[in-house]
């Protein structure tokens, strides 16, 4: 039987400069994301629409979390495979597009993981973990484009 979870977070709009949305250049495209017992994330809108470049934007959060939660999902059913993982990284690629009315989408995003796993590993078998990881990830589970991995291993030394 399915087991209902909720998650909350404030985002706090924090880009009013005096005079709210008067006027469409008067206003900051910022906010916080504020999670009850967490720390604060600064966040703002992509650069191309305005936002600051130093912040993390929707689309780098989004990106963040499809990678986040395969490499959670990647390492527990390595763990149960009895693939010992020693280190994981992940430099994800997400493909949008914008129309010219401004809206937009992500196209496809692919998982680009190195891993380092200990000597012995039989490597076939941590390759397609990742393409178990898909079943059990909320967030891959919950978007609408095609997401592909693209990993590399390395066996660690000692």
């Amino acid at each position: 039987m399915a087991k209902e979870h909720d998650y909350t977070c404030r985002i706090d709009w924090t880009g009013n400069r005096g005079d709210g949305t008067r006027t469409y250049r008067g206003y900051d495209r910022t906010w916080d994301v504020v999670t009850p017992g967490k720390p604060t994330i600064h966040c703002s809108n992509d650069p191309l629409l305005g936002g600051d470049p130093t912040l993390p934007n929707p689309e780098d959060l989004f990106l963040a979390s499809l990678s986040s939660c395969h490499m959670l999902w990647y390492l527990h059913l390595a763990s149960s495979a009895k693939i010992v993982v020693h280190r994981y990284t992940d430099d994800p690629l997400g493909v949008g597009e914008v129309h010219a009315d401004g809206s937009g989408q992500f196209l496809r995003a692919t998982l680009r993981p190195a891993i380092v796993v200990a000597e012995g590993t039989d490597i076939p078998q941590a390759e397609a973990i990742h393409h178990e990881v898909h079943r059990y990830c909320f967030i891959a589970r919950s978007v609408n484009f095609p997401v592909t991995y693209s990993p590399t291993f390395e066996i660690a030394v000692g």
